[in-house]
């Protein structure tokens, strides 16, 4: 069956209930305060703040906590409720986003430690733009979240679709660096530093992506993964309309 908001804790035990909005909402946190790092991440990249970097470094323990206490979350869940159909999906599906977040977390670490690199190579030197990039990924996380609290397959394909222009960001980023290490090989060790912050700010648009395709799974039982966003449209918009009918799991 496919899954709507209002079938998420709607059964004859009220701990049950409470068990599920629970779970869900303790995604959601986990997924603010991923965002916070991104935001933080990015604006230590853009302005040079070695402060504002650090602190993000030192606040990765606590998603990796949020992360492991979410996976024991589940696990009683699984333990006591024994879950089936759309519940089990639930479950599913937020294990998997919760590992996607922390795997975000990670790279936002990536990116403040590159700033912290930055610093002892060449402090004061100009940087091409990274912020529209940045801003992207950030976005896109955001509204896989939005999509996961309401259920949303269609903020979920849009998700997809608004990857590619995280693509074309980073792509646009890579060949100013290689310009820039082209015209002046002692640039090399700095222009690296950057190709990786931008290589950790493309990998969290795909992991924002990750959770989008979880959330269709979850709501309609369709995998979408390893196809074309045309093949998922199609097959979201089937399950749709009634002519295509998901698994109970």
């Amino acid at each position: 069956m496919t899954l709507g908001k209002d079938d998420i804790g709607q059964h004859i035990s009220q701990q049950f209930n409470q068990d599920l909005e629970n779970l869900r909402s303790h995604v959601l946190q986990m997924g603010g305060v991923v965002e916070q790092q991104i935001a933080d991440a990015i604006t230590a990249l853009e302005e040079g703040d070695c402060e504002l970097a650090l602190s993000v470094v030192e606040r990765d323990p606590h998603v990796n906590a949020l992360e492991v206490n979410l996976d024991e979350e589940c696990s009683r869940i699984l333990a006591r409720r024994q879950p089936a159909a759309g519940d089990l999906r639930l479950i599913f599906a937020v294990i998997k986003t919760v590992t996607d977040l922390e795997r975000i977390g990670d790279q936002a670490e990536r990116v403040a430690r590159t700033v912290l690199e930055l610093a002892k190579l060449e402090p004061g030197r100009s940087r091409p733009p990274m912020r529209p990039m940045g801003e992207l990924v950030r976005r896109l996380l955001n509204k896989a979240l939005d999509a996961f609290a309401r259920l949303d397959v269609n903020a979920a394909l849009e998700v997809e679709r608004e990857d590619l222009e995280v693509d074309r960001e980073y792509e646009a980023v890579m060949r100013q660096l290689v310009t820039y290490m082209m015209e002046d090989p002692r640039s090399i060790t700095w222009a690296l530093n950057l190709v990786w912050a931008a290589r950790a700010l493309e990998r969290i648009g795909d992991h924002s992506k990750n959770i989008a395709e979880y959330l269709i799974y979850l709501v309609q039982g369709t995998d979408v993964r390893h196809v074309s966003i045309e093949e998922r449209e199609r097959q979201v918009q089937a399950v749709a309309l009634g002519h295509r009918h998901p698994p109970a799991i």
